[in-house]
């Protein structure tokens, strides 16, 4: 009994609720017509394609930057790393490697000049990320249109320059990761070996990293910056180089989501990305300053879980399209949930 509530104060009572309501609409699917095997083979690719995304909060959260608010700088490093490869015709396996190392110096250089000004306002990192990464979308907003890009796939057609809003990679690097080892069992479910594997390969080396003596003086710089200094670590540096890493993973992140979802998604659209990400890791069970890889794990199928199946299983219980309607819902007041609950901040 007493270890029964010690899971239980861990775990946390919102979130046995969230996963309980996601169980029981698995196990309802089957009775409102909807394919479970279809809908467990969509969760796991939701899972896929924004995991990294989510693992990319944990450095910031680690270091004492707290939740980062500005993931769009790693987004839109992404993005640009993304187009080049397509920009220089890259298919494959090599396009989607290609653009992961196109990005590199792209999240290096926007990581390093986030930090910078981060490390001018401690105490009010978040604030002024969530400034900084909707002011950078906007910026870039202008420069998509003026880039030198030229790919016809790419431009618009009319002017011949300026890139498009949405553009495929249907012929370049669509499900290299999603269809890698891939296991197919009836004619619904697929298994996403290679996009499971590539996540757990991040997420194993985000948990070595942290086990490093520089992740060891990232997490103390967190827990207690003034013992942390007191002891030779250099605060700043340690906070710089979790910025960093956390704004490569973003690039990462987009890059996986773009060649399993099929297309490149640029101007406004990172902005919804950031606060999903947000919430998966704190309904995950992480602080604002604590995180590890199970809370990512936890709070991306939980959070994409119920995005994916509570539409399908409404939508046939009403016989009718709500689909969006309840996506919006469902995201939206998961957020609203994550954000505003108690955050118990560790010492």
């Amino acid at each position: 009994m007493r270890n029964l509530k010690t899971f239980i104060q861990d775990f946390g009572w919102p979130r046995i609720i969230i996963f309980f309501f996601l169980v029981g609409l698995f196990i309802m699917a089957p009775f409102v017509r909807v394919r479970l095997d279809a809908s467990i083979s969509d969760v796991l690719n939701r899972f896929g394609q924004n995991a990294i995304m989510v693992l990319a909060m944990v450095p910031m959260i680690q270091s004492g930057c707290g939740l980062n608010f500005g993931l769009a700088l790693g987004l839109v490093s992404g993005l640009l790393g993304a187009t080049l490869s397509l920009q220089l015709e890259l298919h494959g396996m090599l396009g989607f490697l290609g653009a992961i190392v196109l990005a590199a110096p792209f999240s290096i250089v926007f990581g390093w000049f986030y930090a910078k000004l981060l490390n001018k306002v401690k105490g009010e990192e978040m604030t002024i990320a969530m400034y900084v990464g909707f002011s950078f979308i906007m910026f870039m907003c202008i420069m998509w249109l003026v880039l030198p890009y030229s790919n016809p796939t790419m431009v618009w057609g009319y002017a011949g320059k300026g890139l498009r809003t949405t553009i495929s990679v249907e012929n370049y690097w669509l499900h290299i990761l999603n269809d890698f080892l891939a296991i197919k069992i009836g004619e619904f479910f697929v298994f996403p070996t290679g996009l499971l594997l590539f996540v757990a390969l991040f997420a194993f080396l985000m948990w070595l990293f942290l086990r490093t003596k520089t992740g060891t003086a990232m997490t103390a710089v967190g827990s207690n910056p003034d013992f942390a200094r007191a002891s030779g670590v250099d605060v700043d540096k340690m906070r710089t180089i979790s910025v960093i890493i956390s704004t490569f993973l973003g690039a990462v992140g987009i890059i996986v989501y773009e060649q399993s979802f099929g297309f490149i998604q640029l101007y406004t659209a990172p902005s919804p990305m950031v606060f999903p990400a947000v919430a998966a890791i704190l309904i995950g069970g992480a602080s604002i300053n604590k995180a590890s890889m199970v809370n990512v794990l936890v709070g991306t199928i939980l959070f994409q879980g119920l995005l994916t199946m509570t539409p399908s299983v409404i939508n046939s219980l009403l016989q009718t399209d709500m689909s969006e309607v309840i996506r919006i819902i469902v995201s939206n007041g998961m957020i609203l949930y994550a954000l505003t609950r108690k955050i118990k901040v560790s010492k």
